[in-house]
Formats: structure tokens, C-alpha cells, sequence
């Protein structure tokens, strides 16, 4: 990731989930809380129930690359944490574009409105 990096610390989850503002769609849901360190973190959990861990690791693949590509139209200074549902089981890369900008435009944290 170029401007961002991982939350990887379980606190940082916590916090996020705890004080963050949240909204859904059908494939994911979007935590957001202002960090104040200039760049944005991204967090994604993906659940067993939602499948075996290789559909696990796709769907984090699918994420992290559909907000790597579009992370210039976020906003700075955010920790994001996505949570994938068990609909985001067969998803493709073009549903989970549209899903993260969309979750994007619900919270306002795009810097270019997307319809």
C-alpha cells in the first residue's frame, strides 16, 4: 500500500469498532475513526463462518486491492476496518469495488463523489 498501512493490533480493532462509526451494505461492513496521523490504516477481518481459509484469504485480497487502487480518492487520516458477511462468499472484484466506494460515499470520507 502506498499511502496506508495495515492495523494489525487487536486494540486497534477494538478501539475502532468501539468508538468508530459504522455502515453496511450487503457484502461489508465499514468501521471508520479519525487516527490523526496523517495516513490511513486498513483493517480487514474476514470470519470463518464466512468460509475455508482459502475464501478467507480472497476475500482479503479482494478488499485490500479494490482500496489499494482507490486510495486517492479517500480521505487522510483515518483507520478503516472492513468485515466481509457471508454474502461476500462469491464476490468478484467488481462488486467489491463497488461495495468499499459505496460504504466510502455512506460514511463521507471520499474526496470525489462516486454514484
Amino acid at each position: 500500500m502506498r499511502f496506508s498501512e495495515s492495523l494489525k493490533k487487536n486494540s486497534y480493532f477494538q478501539n475502532v469498532y468501539k468508538n468508530g462509526k459504522s455502515y453496511a451494505n450487503r457484502f461489508f461492513v465499514m468501521y471508520v475513526l479519525k487516527n490523526n496521523l496523517g495516513r490511513n490504516r486498513l483493517g480487514i477481518s474476514v470470519s470463518k463462518k464466512v468460509g475455508n481459509s482459502v475464501i478467507r484469504h480472497h476475500i482479503t485480497r479482494l478488499v485490500r486491492e479494490s482500496y489499494r487502487l482507490q486510495e486517492e480518492m479517500f480521505n487522510s487520516g483515518l483507520d478503516i476496518v472492513v468485515i466481509a458477511r457471508v454474502s461476500a462468499k462469491n464476490v468478484s472484484y467488481h462488486d467489491t469495488e463497488k461495495a468499499i466506494l459505496h460504504l466510502g460515499n455512506l460514511h463521507h470520507i471520499l474526496k470525489n463523489k462516486v454514484t
